[in-house]
């Protein structure tokens, strides 16, 4: 039998906290409770759950510190849930490296249904036996594997989210082809996803982070429009 997926759901609110454990637990899946930022650093390194449930107001340590402590470790995902609807809230959120934005009060459906997308997103590619058609794009000095979801940048491994990699393999995959905004959220994210434009904005600025300009390539932005990977002769 599978081992069930740990989900660690903080949130000071502790009726909240119970409400949440309820419903993923009848998904079946472990969950773990704290109430407050130092407590989630702890449990994070102890636990070692698949996902994290991160409430942005918490004593002490709050749940962006939390978020940039967590991501300067690891990849595991995080959903961030706040009753702040601001949009500076949800891109602050996103650029420290949350996948995924939600609003209390929230549907407990919706809930199950986000964690299960962010976590299907998160699932290693199984190796059976060697595919000869690899989706697999190559410019110098970089090279994107979505099938088994690497990056090599100047000979270096990099690592990113599923989203991220999804995303500049889309864009390198079509040089030169200039995408807006609302294609990349519809193809990437899916048009399922409740989320605005902006989330394209964050990813593309962290995968440049990341990802450093070449002479002979570049993730570059097309003013009005969108994105493209533009590759000079």
């Amino acid at each position: 039998m599978a081992a069930k997926q740990k989900i660690l759901i903080v949130d000071d609110d502790n009726n909240i906290a119970e409400l949440i454990s309820l419903y993923l637990t009848k998904e079946c899946f472990d969950t773990k409770i704290v109430n407050d930022g130092e407590e989630a650093l702890i449990a994070f390194e102890q636990y070692n759950p698949n996902l994290i449930l991160l409430d942005l107001m918490l004593p002490g340590i709050d749940g962006y510190q939390v978020c940039r402590e967590v991501r300067a470790k690891a990849n595991v995902p995080i959903i961030m849930l706040s009753a702040k609807g601001e949009i500076f809230d949800k891109v602050l959120g996103l650029e420290l490296g949350a996948d995924d934005y939600m609003m209390k009060p929230f549907d407990s459906k919706e809930l199950v249904a986000r964690v299960k997308a962010v976590l299907r997103r998160y699932q290693p590619v199984k190796t059976e036996e060697v595919i000869p058609d690899l989706k697999c794009v190559k410019y110098e000095d970089l090279v994107i594997n979505l099938s088994n979801y690497s990056v090599i940048f100047m000979g270096q491994a990099i690592d990113m989210p599923p989203k991220e990699l999804e995303l500049l393999y889309f864009l390198a995959s079509s040089p030169n082809q200039v995408f807006t905004r609302e294609q990349l959220l519809d193809h990437i994210w899916g048009y399922e996803y409740i989320g605005d434009t902006r989330t394209v904005d964050v990813h593309v600025k962290r995968l440049r982070e990341k990802i450093k300009d070449h002479a002979n390539w570049s993730l570059a932005t097309v003013w009005g429009i969108g994105y493209k990977f533009e590759v000079r002769d």
